[in-house]
């Protein structure tokens, strides 16, 4: 059962309220000033908060200040309850982090369905999705039931690339967002004697250039077709409104980049570190997890030898010679340029 704490100086209110509370269920705590109400707060450690503004001691504005200086409840959700109506007392509350604010005299729905939605956007916060793009997409699918997400790559421009076509180049300001609707992209890096580093792989159902995006700077790398590919086109603006509008959806989309972004710091380091087998077999583990659509059946994939060292980050001579040893051992089998796993689990533990 929910906990919820009602900070309200007026009994009749206080009473009222704490009573349709729990007629819907909710344990609830009532404290008669904000001084009081801060003191239960920091004990109880409630889900949500429920706070009037203009109380004797301290009033409401003091409470979420005290509240969000405490670690443990400063992510508590906090709904304002008070008679004001004036605009700059609505952009005062929300400026100090209130998630709600309701007026006086209200109804019990309203109030009701204001808990209710801060209630489930705290466990969306805390459930637990995959790290990765795919993990993204359900996020914004549960959070949003589905329209935000359909709404923000349906129906949108298309451009079509060519095999080797550069979609976008490092140094270039991000105008818009991508989404990948068919096809294979790789980013890359490249040194000053023009040798690349590939840094990510995308395939449909995956969003490009959106680090650009968040960061507010330019591409650190350039995006280019691996094969044929189509891609929907979404203007900036309408993604930083996708962000805007959910403080919870952008919340998780930036962690789920940071560790996106934690992952390819641990290939990077495998690269710098790792020995020319391991390098190889790391590449081909991620191409495997990144592109493999069943696993009933074995990997294969059509890739340029080229493509593949730039991944591995080894000249293209040592990967050939890596991919027939590794033929050898069974571990891969290789017919008209196609590379096939046979062995998963010895390669991944080469890695491991």
């Amino acid at each position: 059962m929910k906990s919820i704490l009602l900070i309200e100086d007026n009994d009749e209110i206080r009473e009222n309220t704490a009573e349709i509370l729990e007629l819907a269920m909710y344990n609830v705590y009532t404290a008669e000033n904000g001084k009081v109400g801060v003191e239960k707060a920091l004990d109880l450690k409630p889900d949500l908060i429920i706070c009037d503004i203009s109380m004797p001691i301290l009033d409401g504005y003091g409470v979420l200040h005290a509240i969000q200086k405490n670690e443990t409840i400063k992510n508590t959700p906090f709904i304002f309850l008070t008679a004001k109506t004036e605009r700059s007392d609505f952009r005062k509350g929300m400026e100090l982090g209130a998630d709600d604010y309701i007026t006086k005299p209200f109804e019990g729905t309203e109030i009701l369905n204001a808990i209710d939605s801060r209630l489930k956007k705290v466990d969306l916060l805390k459930k637990e999705f995959s790290n990765d793009m795919d993990g993204v997409h359900q996020l914004i699918l549960e959070s949003s039931g589905g329209d935000m997400m359909k709404s923000l790559v349906e129906n949108r421009s298309t451009n079509s690339y060519k095999k080797k076509q550069v979609i976008y180049k490092e140094g270039n300001h991000p105008t818009q967002l991508y989404y990948v609707l068919s096809g294979k992209i790789k980013t890359f890096r490249s040194n000053d004697d023009g040798k690349e580093l590939v840094t990510d792989l995308y395939s449909a159902g995956d969003f490009l250039g959106h680090i650009a995006l968040l960061q507010g700077g330019i591409y650190k790398e350039t995006a280019e077709a691996i094969d044929e590919c189509e891609l929907a086109i979404i203007p900036k603006k309408e993604f930083e409104d996708l962000l805007s509008n959910s403080k919870e959806v952008a919340q998780k989309f930036i962690n789920l980049l940071a560790k996106n972004i934690s992952d390819k710091e641990h290939h990077l380091l495998n690269l710098a570190y790792n020995s020319l087998r391991k390098k190889v077999a790391d590449a081909l583990v991620i191409l495997k997890k990144k592109y493999q659509l069943s696993d009933s059946t074995p990997f294969s994939i059509d890739i340029s030898r080229e493509n593949l060292a730039n991944i591995a980050g080894t000249a293209t001579e040592s990967l050939i010679r890596t991919l027939s040893d590794f033929k050898s051992e069974k571990l891969i089998d290789i017919k008209d340029g196609q590379i096939t796993i046979v062995n998963d689990k010895k390669l991944e533990g080469m890695i491991n």
